[in-house]
């Protein structure tokens, strides 16, 4: 499927559809069983015109496999999800049993995740913060055996349905799929942008909205430390920007007779703000 609203936005980068499937494609980039990798490589893979797969033997690690519905993989966590918290907020280093399992994992040589344990990331203030973000998050296990990342272009209309559609957009881009967002509808709050991981963003966050009557976009990439990984694959200015299926066909309705066909448009793609593939 060509996306009217890839073509209007002029965008780098494919519109990624996220589809579940009971079988992996065949020839889809996946993760060694057993290895640590980052869920957004696989979204850039795909913005790029490959296919990626992650299934529960190949999840790359805990947050990537809790964000696109894996359940909750925080619980093993080195040390537990206890030690998840302090990781998420003041360090290990603050606790006995921190201290004991950051012993070990030096041992192992893990020298990068090392500091990051024993120090903690310090994306919530407290441990029991980060325990409230985690007792909120809309967890959930699928029930199909694998996630699908795709280019929107090389889904079969006629036997698979995506469950949502990624953008990933430059500023004046992500302002202009705000805007279509809510081109069609009453009120402004037709979007949610919450301060979670990329990958729940992309995942969990907007399978939640796709389950509602009136679902909402989701936008992501406001992880910091997706962003210093992405900025080796990706241009460093995007942001993500997630439908639901629904949402996204309403969208890909409202382009014709929009202001994407307006002058303030033009100006703003004539000034080479955004580009295209």
């Amino acid at each position: 499927m060509e996306s009217r609203i890839a073509t209007a936005l002029r965008l780098k980068y494919h519109p990624v559809a996220l589809l579940w499937a009971d079988e992996a494609p065949e020839q889809a980039r996946q993760f060694q069983e057993g290895k640590r990798g980052c869920v957004m490589y696989l979204l850039a893979h795909a913005a790029k015109g490959g296919s990626a797969v992650l299934d529960w033997a190949h999840i790359g690690c805990g947050g990537g496999a809790v964000g696109l519905g894996f359940g909750n993989q925080f619980e093993d966590f080195p040390g537990g999800v206890d030690c998840y918290y302090y990781y998420l907020s003041i360090g290990n280093d603050r606790w006995v049993h921190g201290r004991v399992i950051a012993k070990e994992i030096k041992e192992f040589g893990l020298s990068d995740f090392y500091e990051d344990f024993t120090r903690g990331e310090a994306c919530k203030k407290t441990p029991d913060l980060a325990q409230r973000f985690v007792d909120n998050l809309p967890m959930m296990e699928l029930s199909k055996n694998c996630v699908v990342l795709k280019p929107l272009e090389q889904v079969d209309m006629a036997s698979e349905t995506p469950v949502s559609v990624t953008f990933l957009a430059k500023p004046d881009q992500l302002a202009a799929l705000v805007t279509l967002a809510s081109y069609g509808r009453a009120g402004a709050e037709n979007i949610t942008m919450p301060a979670a991981a990329a990958c729940h963003a992309l995942g969990i966050y907007t399978y939640r909205e796709a389950q509602s009557p009136r679902p909402r976009a989701v936008v992501g990439l406001s992880d910091l430390t997706a962003r210093k990984y992405l900025r080796k694959v990706i241009d460093p200015d995007c942001f993500s920007f997630s439908a639901p299926w629904s949402l996204f066909l309403e969208m890909e309705d409202n382009v014709a007779d929009s202001f994407l066909e307006r002058a303030v448009w033009r100006a703003l793609t004539s000034e080479g703000n955004s580009g295209s593939r």
